[in-house]
This record gives C-alpha cells, sequence and structure tokens, in this order.
C-alpha cells in the first residue's frame, strides 16, 4: 500500500497539470449537470416492513387519486375573545377564505370547518383542512402565496390566522455560523502550517471535493429522491474529513522537507505513509456511513451513501490533488520548523530543537501516571453520559417548532382549542375484502376502538368506493410524541388482531403519529445490529492496519465511551434545555429517533480517523526498534499537534451547522462537534495512550497464524526504504544521461 501511493504521489507532483485538469473539469462537469438538473422533487419518506407504511401502501392502491403523499395545510381561524367564528362577519371571512383556498391548481380538497363541524366547544377556533396533489417540496410558490394571500385576507376581519403542516414546508438554511466554521478551520490551519499557501491547499481541496459531491447529489437528487438534508450532511461530512486529510498529507510532506529530502521525495512518502493512514480512515467512514443501509430506510441509506460518495472524493482528491498542488507551490511551503513570515517563527536551534513540545511533554506524563489518567478520561466520559439513562427519541413536529412561526402557533391554536391530541390523528386502516359484511366490521372496529383509554373521538368510517376498505379517525387525548399516545397505537393494534380473527377484517393503523413510533421502533431494533456490522468490519480493518488484536478493541471500547457522552450532552441540550439558549435551541422535546444510530455510524468512523492517525506513528515507531513507552511518546511528538489542529478544524465545521433553521441539522451539528471534542481530546489524547503504556509489548501482540493469513498493507511505510532507493537511482540515471 505505501510503495503503490508513494508512487502515486510521486507521479502526480511530475504530472500536477494532467491532475489538476481532471479535477477541474470533473468540478465543472458536475456543476454543469447540478445547474442543469430539474429542481428536486419529492423525498419520499418509507419504513418498508412496519404496520403504518403497509397501511399507507394499502391506501394508494384501495383510494387512488386521494394522495396520499401530498401536502396538507391546517389553517387555523380563532375569533378575538368574547367572539365566536359563528358570527356574522366571522363566519364571512371563514368561507371567503375557504373558497380562495379551493380554487389554487394544485389543490386536491379543501373543507369548511362550518361543514364538518371542525369548531371548538367554546366556538372561537376551527380549521379548515387542504389537501395538495404533490409534496411540500414540490409545490409551486404561486400555490404557497395563495395559501398566504387567504390567510392575510382573513386576517384583516380581525381573526387570527395560523397555517400548520407540511405546504409551507421550506428548505432549511444554515446560517452565517456555518462560514464562521471555515473560518476557524482556515486559523487552525494557518497557525498549524505557519503559512497562507499551506494552509489554502487544505481548504482549497476541501472545497473542490464538497463540490464535486453535492453537485453531482444535487445533479441526482430528482432521479433518486434525495431530500435536502443529504446535500447538508454530504457538505457537513465532506468539509471535515477533506480538511482534515489533506491536512496529515501536508504536515508529514514538511515533516520529510524538514529531514532534507527532495520535495518530489518528500512528496512521495508524505503520500505513501500519511497517505497510508488516509485511505484506512476513509475506509472506516465510507464503512459506516454505508452500512446504515442495513436499517432499511430508503432516507436514511441515500443520506448515508451520499456522504460516503463525498469522503471517497476527499480521499481521492488528498492523494492525487495535494501532492500536485505541492509541486506548484514549491517553495512556498516550507519544511517543519522553518522560518515563518506569516508568524514569525524562525528556524529552531539546536538547544530550541532538544526541548520537548508539549505532545512529547504530555505523553510523557501519561507514560508516567497511565492509571490516574485512565481513571480521570474514564470516570469524565461516564459523568457525561449519564443524561442517556433519560433519553427519550421521537421525530420533531409542528409543536417542536420555534414559536416565531405560524405552524408552532397554528399547532397551539389547535391544541387549546380541540385538546393536545388533535395535533396527532391517528389512522385506521380497515381492509374488509375478505368480510362477508364490512359495514359492521368497520362499526366494531369503531366500538371497540371508543372503549379504550386515552381516545377522544372516533370518527365514522369512510369507505372506497368499491366497499371493501374504510378509514377512521381517531383523536387521542395526549400530544403526539407522548408515550400516552404510543401505547394507544399499541392496544388498537392489539385489539385489531381479535378483530380480524372475528371479522376477517386487516385492522391497521397509520397517520404521522404512527409512522413516527415504527420509525423510532425500528431505528432501535437496528441499532445492535448496525453496531455488530461497522464495529465488527473496521476491527477487522484494523487489525490489519495495526498487526494487533488489542490496538483496535481498545479503540473500538473508546468509541462507546465517546458516542455515549455525546449523546448525553445531546440529551442535556436538546431534551433538558441545559444551554438551549447559548445554541439557539427554541424548543426542547425528545430527541430525534434516527440520531443515535445516526451518531454510531458517524462518529465511529471519525474516531477511527484519530486513532489510525495517531496510532500509526506509535506503531511506526515501535515497528523501528523503539520500546512500547518510547513509542507512545513519539507519536505524540510527531501526531499530537497535527491531531488536535484536525480535531479543532473538525469541530469547527460541525459547530457551524448548528445555526441551521432545521432542528435535524442544528441537532447533528451540535452531536458531532461534542463527539469530536470527546473522542480526540479524552479518549485518542489521554485514554488510548494510557492503555498502551498498561499494556507494553502485548498491545501489539497478534497470533502468528492470524500474521501469516493477514495481508501486509505496509501503513509504517517499511517498503519505502526500497522504492526510495530505486527512486534515487533513476534520478541518477536521468542525471547522467543529460551530463
Amino acid at each position: 500500500m505505501a510503495t503503490f501511493l508513494y508512487r502515486l504521489g510521486r507521479l502526480a507532483f511530475r504530472r500536477r497539470h494532467f491532475v489538476a485538469l481532471i479535477w477541474v473539469a470533473l468540478l465543472t462537469l458536475a456543476g454543469v449537470g447540478a445547474a442543469s438538473a430539474p429542481a428536486a422533487g419529492n423525498s419520499s419518506f418509507s419504513i418498508p416492513g412496519t404496520e403504518a407504511q403497509k397501511a399507507f401502501d394499502l391506501l394508494e392502491e384501495r383510494f387512488p387519486g386521494s394522495s396520499a403523499d401530498g401536502a396538507t395545510a391546517r389553517v387555523v381561524f380563532q375569533a378575538p375573545d368574547g367572539d365566536k367564528l359563528a358570527d356574522a362577519g366571522h363566519k364571512s371571512a371563514v368561507q371567503q377564505a375557504v373558497k380562495e383556498l379551493g380554487t389554487g391548481s394544485e389543490v386536491v380538497s379543501v373543507t369548511d370547518p362550518f361543514e364538518t363541524k371542525s369548531v371548538s366547544k367554546d366556538g372561537r377556533v376551527g380549521y379548515a383542512q387542504v389537501r395538495y396533489e404533490v409534496s411540500g417540496m414540490e409545490l409551486e410558490d404561486s400555490s404557497k402565496e395563495a395559501l398566504e394571500h387567504a390567510a392575510d385576507e382573513a386576517r384583516e376581519s380581525g381573526l387570527t390566522v395560523e397555517i400548520g403542516g407540511d405546504a409551507l414546508q421550506a428548505t432549511p438554511e444554515t446560517g452565517s455560523t456555518e462560514i464562521i466554521g471555515i473560518a476557524v478551520a482556515a486559523v487552525v490551519l494557518v497557525i498549524t502550517l505557519g503559512s497562507l499557501v499551506a494552509a489554502g491547499l487544505p481548504l482549497l481541496t476541501a472545497l473542490i471535493g464538497v463540490g464535486i459531491g453535492v453537485s453531482a447529489i444535487t445533479a441526482l437528487a430528482n432521479a433518486l429522491e434525495l431530500g435536502s438534508t443529504t446535500g447538508t450532511l454530504a457538505t457537513m461530512i465532506g468539509l471535515a474529513v477533506g480538511i482534515d486529510y489533506a491536512l496529515f498529507i501536508v504536515s508529514r510532506y514538511r515533516a520529510e522537507l524538514a529531514e532534507g529530502r527532495s520535495r518530489e521525495e518528500a512528496v512521495g512518502r508524505a503520500t505513501g505513509t500519511a497517505g497510508s493512514a488516509v485511505v484506512f480512515a476513509g475506509l472506516t467512514v465510507v464503512i459506516a456511513l454505508v452500512g446504515l443501509s442495513v436499517v432499511n430506510i430508503p432516507m436514511l441509506t441515500k443520506m448515508g451513501i451520499a456522504a460516503a460518495g463525498t469522503v471517497v472524493i476527499a480521499v481521492l482528491i488528498a492523494l492525487t490533488m495535494i501532492p500536485a498542488l505541492l509541486g506548484y507551490a514549491g517553495r512556498k511551503v516550507q519544511p517543519a520548523g522553518a522560518r515563518s513570515k506569516l508568524l514569525g517563527r524562525r528556524k529552531k536551534s539546536a538547544e530550541a530543537s532538544a526541548k520537548p513540545n508539549m505532545g512529547t511533554r504530555w505523553a510523557s506524563f501519561v507514560v508516567r501516571r497511565p492509571v490516574v489518567v485512565l481513571l480521570f478520561g474514564v470516570i469524565g466520559l461516564g459523568a457525561a453520559a449519564v443524561p442517556v439513562a433519560s433519553l427519550e427519541l421521537g421525530l420533531p413536529d409542528d409543536g417542536s417548532q420555534p414559536t416565531s412561526t405560524t405552524q408552532r402557533r397554528a399547532y397551539d391554536l389547535l391544541s387549546e382549542g380541540f385538546g393536545p391530541g388533535f395535533n396527532g390523528p391517528l389512522m385506521v386502516v380497515g381492509d374488509a375484502k375478505g368480510s362477508a359484511d364490512p359495514k359492521a366490521a368497520a362499526t366494531e372496529v369503531a366500538d371497540e376502538i371508543k372503549d379504550l383509554d386515552g381516545v377522544v373521538t372516533v370518527t365514522p368510517a369512510t369507505f372506497n368506493k368499491p366497499g371493501d376498505t374504510f378509514t377512521i379517525t381517531v383523536i387521542p387525548d395526549s400530544k403526539p410524541s407522548s408515550t400516552e399516545t404510543e401505547d394507544l397505537v399499541h392496544a388498537i393494534r392489539d385489539t385489531g388482531v381479535g378483530i380480524e380473527a372475528d371479522t376477517d377484517t386487516e385492522v391497521l393503523v397509520s397517520g404521522t403519529t404512527a409512522m413516527n413510533i415504527d420509525f423510532s421502533q425500528k431505528m432501535n431494533d437496528a441499532l445492535i445490529p448496525y453496531l455488530a456490522l461497522v464495529v465488527g468490519l473496521a476491527f477487522l480493518l484494523l487489525i490489519a492496519v495495526f498487526r494487533s488484536v488489542l490496538v483496535p478493541l481498545k479503540a473500538a471500547l473508546g468509541f462507546l465511551l465517546s458516542v455515549l457522552a455525546a449523546l448525553g450532552a445531546v440529551v442535556a441540550v436538546f431534551q433538558w434545555g441545559w444551554l438551549s439558549g447559548l445554541l439557539g435551541v427554541e424548543e426542547t422535546g425528545p430527541i430525534m429517533s434516527m440520531m443515535p444510530i445516526f451518531m454510531v455510524g458517524v462518529v465511529f468512523g471519525l474516531a477511527m480517523d484519530y486513532e489510525v492517525f495517531l496510532v500509526t506513528r506509535m506503531r511506526e515507531a515501535y515497528v523501528h526498534g523503539e520500546t512500547p513507552g518510547q513509542a507512545v511518546v513519539t507519536g505524540f511528538r510527531h501526531g499530537a499537534r497535527v491531531v488536535t489542529a484536525a480535531a479543532v478544524i473538525m469541530m469547527a465545521v460541525f459547530a457551524g451547522f448548528i445555526g441551521s433553521s432545521e432542528s435535524m441539522v442544528k441537532m447533528i451539528g451540535f452531536g458531532l462537534a461534542i463527539a469530536v471534542f470527546f473522542d480526540a481530546f479524552v479518549v485518542r489524547m489521554a485514554i488510548v495512550p494510557a492503555v498502551l503504556a498498561l499494556l507494553g509489548k502485548r498491545a501489539w501482540w497478534l497470533p502468528k497464524w492470524l500474521d501469516r493469513a493477514l495481508p501486509n498493507v505496509d501503513v509504517e511505510g517499511e517498503g519505502l526504504k526500497t522504492a526510495g532507493e530505486d527512486s534515487r537511482a533513476e534520478d541518477d540515471d536521468k542525471e547522467l544521461v543529460r551530463v
């Protein structure tokens, strides 16, 4: 591996014009594709294998043209204090609004609150339900403007009017904090690499990689039904790993220059050693992201594969374009320790060079006091993980939106007028195709559900034209995200089993609330198999990289500590409300159902980055004859500064997405940023060296039979000695020919 990458780096250095042209052409091609592609359509949300999805599919089949997946809007009207909606002036304004709402070209149906009796008991609150033939993301601006115009005209009559539902769904905005994150990354790069040119290379290549990846996602969004969050996730991860991977190669290149090697030779060695670590670190991230497909939720699978594609691009750019750009930069990228015009650093004197750096001093302390450091690290992460015990999972709805939005105000008005459960109605679907008396079966279903605890209202059954399928709407007395509503869904399903045995009618529970409950359950069921698959594959990969059994095992256990601590922090902020004002979290509530499994996947991949980059230097020193303790110190002397910079950069990039207007992106950004902090600075910088110091030579133990069976990936660059001698011989031959 190291020898191949060594030659690839030298080739890219010599053929820099060709390499740069290829990547610029790919960026241009992807950009043209994104610009000419049709707008993204419906990013369908489906959960194969669940009862809610089965009911949804049945509705599509038996109620054709009902636009079950179309956007909906609830236009909520509230009369002033002391008035009622039925008063002549208010009633006229509501009916005029309903009439205007029904004129849209994309509208399937609109209900009149007075005809459907959708008015609260006190007569002050009512709502009109608007159904569209396309999803919220596909709605034309004219339809959204008509919806808002109708609400504005009703407000002029003195009514309070708010709009709920997904018809006003908008593309999330990340805000200015994303730019701040990139700016922080740039400052860290300048401090670490000592010059604007050297710092600019990782930023430039990362932006090119993300540009290609996100443009490709945009170009394919309509054909593959990719949601807006897919591109945001790819940007987030692509920027972070793209900068880090390039940083490691540029840093190793400067170290090779400091040892007196020519620029081409230094590029080759940097690509062969640091590049090998980049390849295996990238593989762990790709395994974690692609592994999300085992959950069998199309939306999550697409997000994972798209982000993995961006990571692959980041790896390829780091291995080819960075060597090419280093060729262009020439002497503008100085050896490590050389004078920095920007920062005023001069070449170190012999006395200064002999003085150990901070990484060396810290590693020496850990090697002397491994038990103390290990205990502090484990206890600290354990304390941070305590909030996980009260973790509540769910999916965000209008109730989790900021109070400044019309969706949230509509949600609150409906809760005030009709009760908290009105915002999460359950749709019971009955398949009576095999029943002798479908109407009697529907009556029995309704009667049985009425007797259940937690039910406020059960509507009469609505049949399709053939009369073999019916729907019943059930209003709970609890809010959609509560455990009481979840218990009611399970109770209805249990009741349906008995009804099916008596009437040959299959009873299914669906609707947004039931879909969210099934989604959360599917996430919980998939967590352990997913964890076993991803950690297992990465464990085998790391055994080949480190030629050890205990080092990969220690890496996996350290990851579990960091991800639990990060989840604890997420619960404390987004569920308990700690520091919520500082982070712009306006509403607390359940943690998104996909958050645990998503963090397991992404954080594991990123955590292994630091493991590979830091421990490969230790392995390299140990293979070259140092004692285990010395190898730990050597690894930190060469790698701690760069790993610290990489972690700060990754944290800055992720934290930049906390300013997003979408709660899912905000939560992911915070979760990944805090996870990188825990993993890089507590696990990899403290727990890892402490464990390695305690294990000594046992850390690098590998059974002889396994050693023979494993391929030799040569991450340490042992084969570069021969390759370097061959390259020098080639250079000497060329010089003789010139003479």
